[in-house]
């Protein structure tokens, strides 16, 4: 399936903080933070993060950075899907188990 068509899910190990339109996101592994993986998503990564829902597909969370960004539909889906793609290899978020059409 095309990434685009995916939908993707958070993971429920980590801890996040929002400040000033930045998200810094702290893995937990044995309850305890892992100060050594905190990733950090500016404003744009921001919304993506906010928009893996398990509803939203790659492709319409593109289109919402379209419409809220100024930037062309191929460089967001570009953007959006490495975004996704290295949330993914960290562990924070994983495929939606119900990747069908809806």
């Amino acid at each position: 399936m095309d990434t685009s068509m995916k939908r993707f899910i958070k993971e429920s190990d980590f801890v996040t903080r929002c400040i000033e339109g930045e998200t810094i996101i702290v893995p937990v592994k044995g309850n305890v933070g892992d100060l050594d993986s905190i990733y950090t998503l500016n404003e744009v990564g921001t919304l993506v993060w906010e928009l893996i829902d398990g509803q939203n597909r790659v492709s319409q969370i593109v289109e919402a950075i379209c419409s809220e960004y100024d930037i062309t539909p191929e460089e967001a889906e570009k953007d959006v899907i490495e975004l996704v793609a290295s949330l993914n290899s960290a562990g924070l978020i994983r495929p939606s188990v119900d990747n069908q059409e809806k």
